[in-house]
């Protein structure tokens, strides 16, 4: 089987959903989580490794948590294990070098134009704005600042002492709404019953203690310090975070809204047919040279190439399928079938 660029995911559409709740009281930022602020924000379910439930479970728990005001979105979390250390220091270094807490947000579920976030134990930062996802020829802005951002950390043991009492660290991020809606049509913080894609990920190296420092593991032959675990609130089902299709849904909720409330659109579920097809086009264009208007070609590439039973076949949608020498276009009905969900061969998905 030939090497594809984009790799179609080993799982399924079905993303965790967070229901999140309004601030009821004061914030006071000190990197803890065991405080009344925190007390109606349940935690999300214990990472998972980014390639999904059939790996095996993460050696350190991870969870996070979520409030939002009117200006601001609160993230915590809760990062477990007594492997505490960090040497990046300077703001938009490559923070995963170090272990590190990661945030990705999509505001519009389009996959494209989405921010992403890293700190680690020290509270050094990384942000950046990613017009399109790498996979789509895209490149980060490193440039970019979360304007207003504020962060602190409280760990639970003592940093770079592996001989210390070590169990635990946690975070806390205020991100104001105004940093991250500046691509929205309307430019305007979310609303009770809005929705977010978001995704967390946890890199954690594997170590040894060396003279009484953490040192990386790496490979006898290569010298190369070993590949990190990457343990994921939303799995995508491969080794790569920006496949923003098969991040979580966070839905704003008003205080007292039941979280059983909320649901994936349908259309979202439509939209992933979409990008199985968009999967497909991909391969086609690596196996040929060329894009295809050929449905049943296409899922013929998704029989052959999706890892997984249920990305080889499609729902019975109305599908059309337009293409140029360099570029494609497929559609279908929205659920209503009042407007038309597009899908481009840049990666990008909107409804018109």
């Amino acid at each position: 089987m030939a090497t594809v660029r984009i790799p179609i995911p080993a799982v399924g559409f079905n993303p965790p959903v967070y229901a999140c709740n309004r601030a009821a009281v004061p914030f006071q930022l000190d990197g803890k989580l065991d405080k009344p602020f925190w007390q109606d924000a349940p935690f999300t379910a214990d990472f998972l490794d980014i390639e999904g439930a059939n790996l095996p479970r993460p050696r350190f728990r991870t969870r996070a948590k979520l409030l939002w005001d009117d200006e601001h979105l609160y993230i915590g979390a809760q990062l477990d294990g007594d492997e505490i250390w960090g040497s990046v220091t300077r703001r938009d270094d490559v923070i995963f070098q170090d272990n590190d807490f990661e945030v990705f947000i999509d505001p519009d579920s389009d996959t494209q134009q989405y921010y992403e976030f890293e700190m680690n134990v020290l509270n050094t930062v990384w942000d950046l704005f990613l017009p399109v996802a790498y996979r789509d020829n895209g490149s980060a802005l490193n440039g970019y600042d979360i304007r207003g951002l504020r962060t602190a950390v409280f760990v639970d043991g003592a940093i770079n002492q592996p001989s210390a009492a070590n169990r635990s660290w946690s975070v806390e991020i205020v991100i104001p709404f105004a940093a991250i809606t500046e691509c929205l049509p309307q430019q305007r913080p979310p609303r009770a019953g809005d929705y977010y894609r978001i995704n967390f990920s946890r890199v954690h190296w594997k170590t040894d203690i060396v003279d009484g420092q953490y040192k990386k593991q790496t490979d006898p032959v290569t010298g190369r310090a070993l590949p990190e675990d990457n343990w994921v609130w939303a799995p995508t089902g491969v080794i790569n975070i920006h496949y923003p299709e098969l991040w979580g849904f966070v839905f704003f909720v008003d205080s007292g809204q039941e979280a059983s409330a909320v649901a994936i659109p349908e259309d979202e579920y439509y939209k992933w047919e979409l990008r199985k097809l968009y999967y497909a086009e991909q391969i086609h264009l690596d196996l040929h040279g060329c894009y295809c208007d050929q449905l049943e070609k296409l899922t013929d590439i998704l029989r052959v190439y999706a890892p997984s039973e249920e990305n080889r076949s499609l729902l019975p949608l109305p599908y059309v399928i337009e293409t140029t020498s360099r570029t494609f276009v497929i559609s279908c009905p929205t659920a209503d079938r009042q407007r038309t969900i597009l899908i481009y061969s840049n990666g990008k998905v909107e409804i018109k």
